[in-house]
């Protein structure tokens, strides 16, 4: 992983403390498919969040790496948003 890719995928796994203030641990794996499916360079990222000992997995691929990131990220601060929302009833 490039300095550039760790800072920005660190950036965004950061920014989900703003909907949890209890996540324990975020994992980030980063990379890019094997060409066996598709056509031209496919990256993926995948996050696992700890959020006070309950995990989210979310895994997402786009033809950039970037909009990866950002595609986990969005999905992560839905599902981070629900299970706060299942938390309170």
């Amino acid at each position: 992983m490039t300095p550039a890719i760790h800072a920005f995928s660190e950036e965004k796994a950061q920014s989900l403390d703003k909907y949890a203030d209890n996540i324990n641990h975020i994992d980030v794996e980063v990379g890019k498919q094997s060409a066996h499916h598709h056509s031209g360079d496919v990256f993926f990222c995948k996050m696992i969040v700890d959020v006070n000992g309950h995990i989210i997995i979310v895994e997402r691929d786009a033809d950039d790496l970037y909009k990866a990131i950002d595609k986990v990220r969005d999905h992560l601060r839905v599902e981070i948003t629900d299970w706060k929302e299942k938390q309170r009833t």
